[in-house]
């Protein structure tokens, strides 16, 4: 099963989001912003992220930046998702954009794409073991739990 951590601010698109995604297989794990977003990705390394641009603390603008500095989050595949375009010179960040309001069976495809090529690169799982990868130490996890 896949792991998909949806991140938006607006509760009504993470629940709407939520079960087209549940619908469709997948396991989805919430965030509300790109702060609590970025330590659940290190806590269930989840196989695609859908977040939104504009939200407090953290946008997903720099929620890529942060997850690119992690290796064992660095590959995850992102789709951003916002109302305005994006800026040129930051489109490297995010493998995907969509723009709001978002077509849902297009969002759908997009992530069930993602994960099959995701999980088909065997070199991306290989490495892990019983365990999932994670860069902070067991006993910092119990907290988040």
């Amino acid at each position: 099963m896949s792991i998909i951590l949806i991140v938006d601010d607006d509760p009504d698109s993470l629940w709407l989001l939520q079960v087209a995604l549940e619908g469709r297989g997948h396991h989805v794990v919430l965030a509300g912003d790109g702060q609590s977003a970025l330590e659940m990705a290190g806590h269930c390394l989840p196989d695609v992220i859908v977040t939104d641009w504009n939200m407090p603390r953290m946008d997903g603008d720099v929620l890529c930046e942060r997850l690119k500095c992690y290796p064992a989050l660095a590959l995850i595949p992102i789709v951003m998702t916002s109302a305005r375009s994006p800026p040129l010179d930051r489109t490297g960040l995010w493998n995907i954009f969509l723009r709001k309001p978002i077509d849902i069976e297009t969002l759908a495809t997009t992530v069930d794409s993602l994960v099959t090529k995701r999980l088909g690169n065997n070199s991306i799982r290989s490495h892990c073991g019983a365990a999932p990868l994670c860069r902070w130490p067991a006993e910092a996890l119990k907290y988040w739990a």
